[in-house]
């Protein structure tokens, strides 16, 4: 399961990392303009550099280009949380149908083993935020389906956006255990390789995440 096993390859890797980390998590806001100057200041790289992560930020829908007004992040918005899901719901409930068919028995007891540390921190009501990659439960069942060309979709194309939404808007209060249970029933509906329950689960999962974070978004705007 190293398909998307990320590692910093270059200098110009390592800024990108972290640039969308900051973006993904508020340290950079949304909205705001990106000046190559500023941040190249800000991470202590050339330009060039700075230039690049912009570029592959904006293939990754974290980053727009308008005419005359440059790079900027975007913009956390109802109209766009809605089509954003729309796609989501779909492809990862064709993920958990696919997971279903194709997990291996010891990826299921993997994702068991997950659920279970995750269990310890929505029990003491700690926000269920889960880092990014290889510990989010929601990766470890996109790849867990084995198709390439879902997998790019979901990853490469909206993963970080759906994960900017959701640790600035939507990880906490009483949806976490309910979160929780709807996890909990996704692997078992894996577990038990019913295809069509596991991914009519992960589609109900993904919309009662859409409608939080969508009243989340009301409330700020």
């Amino acid at each position: 399961m190293t398909f998307f096993n990320e590692q910093p390859v270059t200098a110009a890797d390592k800024t990108f990392f972290q640039l969308r980390k900051d973006i993904v998590e508020g340290e950079v806001a949304s909205g705001s303009k990106l000046s190559e100057t500023e941040l190249s200041t800000k991470y202590a790289v050339s330009r060039a550099v700075i230039r690049e992560a912009i570029n592959r930020l904006e293939s990754c829908n974290l980053v727009e280009r308008k005419a005359n007004v440059g790079a900027r992040v975007v913009t956390l918005t109802p109209e766009g949380l809605v089509e954003l899901y729309q796609v989501r719901e779909s492809l990862e409930g064709m993920a958990a149908r696919l997971a279903a068919k194709n997990m291996t028995d010891q990826e299921i007891g993997d994702l068991n083993v997950l659920l279970n540390t995750h269990f310890q921190k929505v029990k003491t009501g700690e926000s269920y935020y889960q880092e990014a990659g290889d510990v989010d439960f929601h990766y470890r069942i996109i790849l867990g389906s084995k198709n390439k060309h879902l997998i790019s979709m979901l990853i490469d194309g909206i993963y970080h956006l759906v994960r900017m939404y959701r640790v600035q808007l939507g990880m906490t209060g009483p949806r976490i255990t309910t979160a929780f249970d709807e996890h909990k029933n996704i692997v078992q509906a894996i577990c038990n390789r019913d295809e069509e329950l596991a991914e009519m689960l992960m589609r109900r999962h993904i919309l009662y995440s859409k409608n939080n974070v969508e009243k989340k978004l009301e409330a700020v705007n």
